[in-house]
């Protein structure tokens, strides 16, 4: 397997820095860069708002580039979706492929904003000497013509908490849950969220076999949870949910196989398949799933682990197929449902 990686080395493009690995051959997952915060946002459980005029939370103001393939992103763009975020924070793609030269626009799917060929160019915008990896989700500035932030479970609680005005009251961050919010990501991130990759990307059997023993030990876990409450903080869908089904529901069909975390498969768990298929069938979540874009950018861009790049057909499941999880005290948000008073 190649020791290298690609990223930014103050403002130019490099294919030859040293992969994110421990002494131990753990894989070490490098912290974003850009960590400002919009102007109104809840932190956490303690409720205070930021206090940050620089970025106010202005209608139309920012844009998100995303990955349909990336689970980090995914959380973003669920939360844009819940919240009726779509016509006040405009959205791009880039490619589910990641070759040498990293994140890339195509004619299909241009950068609106910047004309980028690359999504590093849009990171060289905000900061000519910048070093860093460059990644997905961005939170971009349109008015200062900046990266604001490129941390996922910030730019979600952003989302989620700096623009109430904006949108349709979906509340994924409610006061009396937050606590066991912040408690739920931040259990389920090690050990699941990154756990998956901490397993794919393990250079030495015993930094693999930590991690899948963490993975599914955690997994089992959830399983007991999941059979005595519809969500991971109680009877709400909250920010918890959407960051555990952003990796639920790419689990079979890429960390399985592709990621060798194949003891057991989440259609094989009672509860947590249940509870995967009741979040998708959620009104908002099943258009920002696109399995094809999730398969192909694994398969594809791995070549250390997938050398062919082949990309498999299965498995053959249904998210939408019913589910039996409404036994269980709660349900979606009101306002999407149209159950609000």
């Amino acid at each position: 397997m190649s020791d290298a990686t690609n990223m930014l080395v103050d403002g130019e493009w490099r294919t030859d820095v040293r992969r994110d690995t421990g002494g131990g051959g753990e894989f070490e997952r490098t912290e974003t860069s850009f960590r400002d915060w919009v102007d109104g946002a809840v932190r956490e459980a303690g409720g205070e708002r930021v206090d940050n005029p620089e970025f106010p939370a202005e209608p139309g103001r920012y844009h998100v580039y995303i990955c349909r393939a990336c689970p980090w992103a995914h959380r973003v763009a669920l939360t844009r979706s819940l919240k009726g975020l779509e016509d006040e924070i405009s959205l791009s793609l880039v490619q589910p492929e990641r070759y040498d030269d990293g994140w890339e626009f195509s004619e299909a799917h241009p950068d609106p904003l910047n004309s980028a060929h690359y999504l590093r160019d849009v990171y060289t915008k905000a900061d000519p000497e910048y070093t860093g990896r460059v990644t997905v989700p961005v939170l971009w500035d349109k008015q200062q013509e900046t990266v604001v932030n490129n941390e996922s479970e910030e730019i979600m609680r952003m989302l989620d908490t700096a623009f109430d005005d904006l949108g349709n009251g979906v509340d994924l961050y409610p006061e009396g849950y937050r606590e066991e919010v912040d408690a739920r990501i931040d259990d389920i991130y090690p050990t699941i969220n990154n756990g998956v990759y901490r397993a794919g990307f393990a250079g030495t059997q015993e930094a693999y076999d930590d991690a899948v023993d963490d993975l599914f030990d955690a997994l089992d876990r959830y399983e007991d949870l999941l059979g005595e409450q519809r969500y991971l903080a109680g009877d709400r869908l909250t920010e918890a949910d959407l960051a555990m089904f952003a990796t639920l529901v790419r689990f079979d069909h890429v960390y399985h196989t592709h990621f060798r975390c194949n003891r057991r498969a989440v259609h094989e768990y009672p509860n947590l398949w249940e509870y995967t298929k009741d979040v998708y069938q959620t009104p908002g979540v099943a258009k920002t799933v696109n399995v094809d874009h999730i398969t192909r950018h694994y398969y594809k861009s791995h070549a250390d682990l997938n050398p062919k790049r082949l990309v498999p057909t299965g498995p053959d499941i249904d998210f939408s197929a019913p589910h039996r999880r409404d036994s269980l005290p709660g349900g979606p948000p009101e306002e999407l449902t149209g159950d609000a008073a």
